[in-house]
């Protein structure tokens, strides 16, 4: 038996178990190939909504889909990996709740463990706060708002990211700070002047106060501290401000000085080793440059992963990574938003429009898919454009955290 062991729940592992259970459905079934997914998270959460969710125009239930359910062929594994041994083709990990620590070979090894927040930068960030990579701390993000409506917020990071979730939790009547270190919003699309300007445009419509020039230094339970001093009254910081590759012990030879898998241009770290995604460093195969950390690129790394494995199990060679990009997308509240095809800027209602057509073909599971066009059809029906689709099981009140947001 060939046994292929991917690590994580995201993006990478979804899109290079479905190409690879395509190519080699015969042998899943006759047990000559075995997938195992290890992962932390039970489910894969789907990111590319995460606006529609905070604004509460989206159930939490649609961007959920369970492992097991995404990936039927698969064997799925509840744990965290602790360390990869190359030479002995190797991975230990431990389950939730368990000391030990188990050990299984693997014929062909997938990293797409992604990124986590660097809440170690700022002070007060990990006592006080929560990640939203984690399991659930998206949906978690909406419950806490729902518990101190009208409240300010602080958001720290301009980038996509940022913005974009500003606008999202805007949407939902807070007052809302987006503090920037740069000098303009969006780094990500200077290249889309045009759209950047149109972003900060939509961001002054709903009432968001743009800080350039300053950073996020401190958090504490009643403020947020910037780095000329100044201080932000509020009960809640979200903070999108960067991401650091997720590190496990054995792989450190192949990494670069930001702690991603160097990869070749077939995506193998070295023989039997793949990566994509935020941990792994994937060169465009025009420019040379890294390619961006965002979701479309993952997607495309795991199907390319998966081809490679199914060519490499019939002895044949992998071909190298060819995809080139094809557009990106940001929304500003329901019909409004910005996108990019081809190079090509769309504004408004096409924009968003373009975006939803996008992410809805590339969610894991029809039937949520269909959801999420039903919760807006809802949203649409509404006189007000629609607020407030709560979560059908909000958490208990909580005291004030600190929220990140990933840059994807």
């Amino acid at each position: 038996m060939t046994r292929v062991v991917m690590l994580g729940g995201g993006y990478v592992t979804l899109h290079a178990y479905a190409t690879l259970a395509r190519r080699r459905a015969r042998d899943l079934r006759s047990g000559d190939l075995e997938i195992m997914v290890l992962s932390a998270d039970t489910a894969h959460r789907f990111h590319g909504f995460t606006g529609e969710l905070v604004a509460g125009m989206v159930d939490r239930d649609r961007l959920a889909t369970p492992l097991g359910e995404a990936m039927p062929l698969a064997r799925i594994v509840t744990g965290r990996a602790v360390s990869i041994d190359p030479v002995a083709q190797s991975v230990s990990y431990r389950a939730p709740g368990e000391a030990a620590e188990q050990t299984v070979t693997y014929d062909h090894l997938v990293v797409g463990t992604g990124a986590t927040e660097p809440t170690a930068a700022v002070a007060g960030l990990g006592e006080l706060g929560f990640t939203l990579r984690g399991p659930d701390e998206i949906a978690a993000l909406a419950d806490h708002l729902a518990t101190v409506p009208g409240s300010p917020v602080v958001v720290a990071g301009g980038g996509i990211a940022g913005t974009e979730l500003a606008a999202a939790i805007a949407d939902r009547g807070h007052p809302v700070t987006l503090v920037h270190s740069g000098v303009r919003l969006m780094p990500e699309w200077s290249d889309q002047p045009r759209l950047v300007t149109h972003a900060a445009a939509e961001l002054d419509r709903l009432g968001v106060r743009v800080v350039t020039g300053r950073r996020l230094t401190e958090v504490t339970p009643t403020a947020a501290i910037l780095s000329d001093g100044s201080s932000l009254p509020t009960t809640t910081v979200v903070a999108a401000v960067g991401q650091r590759p997720v590190r496990i012990a054995g792989l450190d030879p192949w990494r670069d000085d930001r702690g991603r898998l160097l990869t070749q241009p077939t995506l193998a770290v070295r023989y039997g080793v793949w990566a994509a995604g935020d941990g792994a460093r994937v060169e465009h195969p025009v420019t040379g440059e890294p390619v961006p950390a965002n979701a479309l690129w993952a997607m495309k790394g795991g199907d390319h992963i998966g081809r490679s494995i199914a060519r490499r199990l019939s002895r044949r060679s992998p071909r190298r990574f060819t995809y080139r990009g094809l557009g990106r997308a940001a929304s500003f509240g329901f019909g409004r938003g910005i996108s990019e095809l081809y190079g090509v800027p769309f504004t408004g209602a096409v924009a968003w429009l373009l975006r939803l057509v996008f992410f809805l073909r590339f969610m894991p599971s029809r039937r949520r898919a269909a959801g999420v066009v039903a919760d807006l059809a809802r949203v649409a029906a509404t006189p007000a454009g629609g607020r407030g689709i709560r979560s059908s099981q909000p958490l208990p009140s909580m005291p004030a955290r600190v929220l990140t947001s990933e840059s994807a």
